[in-house]
C-alpha cells in the first residue's frame, strides 16, 4: 500500500488505478515531459505473493514495442527482479523503462509509427460480414476531424453513459454510451471520452457508431478496431442485429496480462449489449 501511494504522487497523472481490487494499475512512461517522442504504457497485476515473494506480471504496452526491443527490455526487468529479490521494485522498473526511452530518443532510430496491434492473435478471426464493415486505419479523432470539417456549428455534448465493468482473468472491460445525431458528436464524445485519463490508458478503446439519415434514408455507421483485430466490426454487426440507430457504443478494455483468446469478444459484446439494454 505505501508503494502504491508513492508512485500514485510521484507520477501524478501518468499513474492509473485500472482495478483497485485485483491490484492492476498503469502507469504511461515517456522519455521526456516535453513532446515525448517514446511513450510505453506499464501494465501491472501485484498478485497477493508480491514483493515478498511474487514478482509483478506484467505487460507492456507500445505499439512499436517488439523482437529485439521487447526482449532487451523484459530482460533488464527481470534482471532488476532478481537483484532486489523480496523487495518493491515498481519504481526502479519504471526509472529503467525510462532510461531506455531516453536511450532511443537520443539514438538514431526514426520516431516510432502510431499504430496499434492487439495483444492476442487468432487463428480464425475473420467472420463473412466483417469483409463490408473495415475499421477506419486512420487516427480515428483525425478521421472524424477530416467528416465534419464541413460543418460550421458546434453541437453541444450528448451524456455519456458507463456500463457496469466486466473483469475475467485479470482484464477488465467496460462499456461506455451516447445518444449521436452527427459525426461532430461522434468526435465530440471520443475526445470526452480520451479526457479521461483512465479510459485513455485502456490497452483498446473499440467503438462503432450508427446514425441514421432521414432525408436519404441510409445509415451513416463506421467503427474501430483500436488494435483488435475485427472487434469493431463485430461490435458494429450486434448493432445492426439489434437495429439501434443514433447510438456511439465504446468498449474499453484494460489487458492484465493473460490471454482471453475468443472470449474477450464474447465480454466486448455482452458490455455493448448490457449497455444498450440499459
Amino acid at each position: 500500500i505505501d508503494e502504491i501511494e508513492a508512485l500514485s504522487s510521484i507520477y501524478g497523472e501518468d499513474w492509473c488505478v485500472v482495478d483497485e481490487d485485483e491490484k492492476i494499475y498503469c502507469i504511461k512512461i515517456s522519455d521526456c515531459l516535453d513532446q515525448p517522442k517514446w511513450t510505453l504504457c506499464l501494465q501491472v497485476v501485484l498478485p497477493p505473493g508480491y514483493p515478498t515473494a511474487e514478482p509483478p506480471i506484467y505487460q507492456l504496452n507500445a505499439p512499436w514495442l517488439r523482437g529485439q526491443d521487447y526482449k532487451e527490455l523484459a530482460n533488464s526487468l527481470e534482471e532488476i527482479y532478481l537483484q532486489n529479490l523480496g523487495e518493491s521494485i515498481l519504481y526502479l522498473w519504471v526509472e529503467k523503462i525510462r532510461d531506455f526511452l531516453i536511450e532511443k530518443a537520443q539514438s538514431s532510430d526514426p520516431e516510432p509509427e502510431i499504430k496499434k496491434t492487439s495483444e492476442e492473435v487468432d487463428e480464425d478471426d475473420g467472420d463473412d460480414f466483417l469483409s463490408d464493415y473495415q475499421p477506419i486505419q486512420e487516427d480515428p479523432i483525425k478521421m472524424l476531424n477530416y467528416i465534419t470539417s464541413g460543418s460550421q456549428e458546434d453541437e453541444e455534448l450528448p451524456p455519456v453513459h458507463h456500463g457496469n465493468p466486466i473483469t475475467d482473468r485479470r482484464s477488465t472491460f467496460q462499456a461506455h454510451l451516447a445518444p449521436v445525431v452527427t459525426p461532430r458528436q461522434v468526435k465530440r464524445v471520443l475526445e470526452k471520452l480520451y479526457g479521461n485519463k483512465k479510459i485513455a490508458s485502456a490497452t483498446h478503446n473499440i467503438y462503432a457508431y450508427r446514425i441514421y439519415c432521414v432525408d436519404k434514408q441510409t445509415f451513416l455507421q463506421d467503427c474501430e478496431d483500436d488494435g483488435e483485430t475485427a472487434a469493431g466490426g463485430r461490435l458494429l454487426h450486434l448493432m445492426q442485429i439489434l437495429n439501434v440507430q443514433n447510438v456511439l457504443v465504446v468498449v474499453s478494455r484494460w489487458y492484465g496480462g493473460i490471454l482471453l483468446g475468443p472470449d474477450r469478444f464474447k465480454h466486448i459484446n455482452n458490455c455493448a449489449r448490457n449497455i444498450l439494454v440499459e
